[in-house]
């Protein structure tokens, strides 16, 4: 077999397709490996560069080739996409892959470290037990309305309704006995969510990058520590542009002919993280419209010719620049250069 310079790998749980080719761009290798074949092969194969889309254990096994001695590549899945033929099998996802790593303009996903991969459990976690409280609250309101029992909005107000129910002899005691089953599920998911966010609130405040961009306004310790969890090479963006772009947060292009046509914004990229620095973004934008805080004056000029959603977007593309300042060259956060920004810059 001639020296392999590229192997594009399709992954799945159990099966592995392989395309290499060698110097001249010519296949070398087709090769169909189970799970259990896979470290064997490539413990017996010299060093050489693996490309792979970055998808469900995608990170586990960049982590594993890596220590083989092999460099491994992750991409996108849907930058990936054109470089694969019509009549789509394993053979071609791999050769697809093995030709898009080779493009000078391709764009890789940063390998994570297992401490990283474990800290992003931490987000996961909490959004899903955030998820399972919402479920369930909704749940207890909407049994609670067939009896006549309407509470106030707030998560703060469950648990007085449970109680209400509990002594409310007026209810048929079956309906008081069913009532105590989800609201055992209620106190249970209050209790983890508390043991999660402590431990989330931990890593924040145990971590110097997570406190210097918590003192970005909109940004908290939740905001912070996802955005030094996803993005643990900051440098692989050229600019706060880039970085933004990446999140979703700049204009689709639609432009022909020297006609620029700038459209909603892309929502490419990171959901999570676009959608949180526009929660932060709007809570801002909240306290400057009842007169408090000390917002800068690019932020009030342009909430005199905004609407208050755009601003959002568009405070959180600042905010995601800023960001990746703070992240790129490890400086801290400067208010003072913030409010110089003259009032009608956009």
């Amino acid at each position: 077999m001639k020296q392999i310079i590229r192997i594009g790998m399709d992954t799945s749980k159990h099966i592995f397709q392989l395309h290499g080719v060698d110097a001249a761009e010519q296949p070398v290798l087709r090769k169909r490996l189970s799970r259990k074949q896979m470290v064997e092969f490539f413990a017996n194969l010299p060093p050489t560069v693996i490309g792979m889309e970055a998808c469900g254990a995608s990170q586990y096994w960049a982590r594993e080739l890596s220590k083989l001695g092999h460099e491994v590549k992750l991409m996108a899945p849907q930058l990936v996409k054109p470089y694969i033929s019509r009549n789509k099998n394993d053979g071609r996802d791999a050769e697809g892959q093995c030709e898009a790593m080779s493009r000078p303009s391709m764009r890789f996903v940063p390998v994570k470290t297992a401490e990283q991969q474990a800290a992003l459990m931490l987000t996961g976690i909490r959004d899903g037990l955030i998820a399972r409280r919402t479920q369930l609250s909704n749940t207890i309101r909407g049994y609670a309305a067939e009896f006549g029992l309407i509470a106030p909005k707030g998560l703060d107000k469950i648990e007085p309704l449970l109680t209400q129910i509990a002594q409310d002899e007026s209810l048929p005691a079956m309906a008081r006995e069913l009532f105590a089953v989800p609201g055992r599920e209620y106190a249970r998911l209050q209790a983890e969510l508390k043991q999660i966010e402590a431990k989330l609130v931990a890593w924040h405040r145990a971590d110097a990058l997570s406190r210097r961009l918590a003192q970005i306004p909109s940004i908290g310790p939740i905001i912070a520590t996802r955005l030094v969890m996803k993005t643990p090479d900051p440098r692989a963006f050229r600019s706060g542009r880039h970085f933004a772009a990446w999140l979703g947060l700049t204009p689709k292009d639609h432009s022909t002919a020297g006609k620029t046509r700038l459209g909603k914004i892309t929502r490419a990229g990171d959901e999570d993280l676009r959608r949180l620095l526009v929660a932060g973004a709007t809570s801002v934008i909240q306290q400057v419209r009842r007169g408090r805080g000390h917002p800068s004056r690019w932020l009030v000029a342009l909430l005199k010719r905004k609407p208050p959603k755009l601003a959002a977007v568009a405070l959180a593309n600042k905010v995601a620049r800023i960001a990746w300042k703070l992240m790129a060259t490890g400086e801290s956060y400067d208010a003072a250069r913030m409010n110089a920004i003259p009032a009608f810059a956009a």
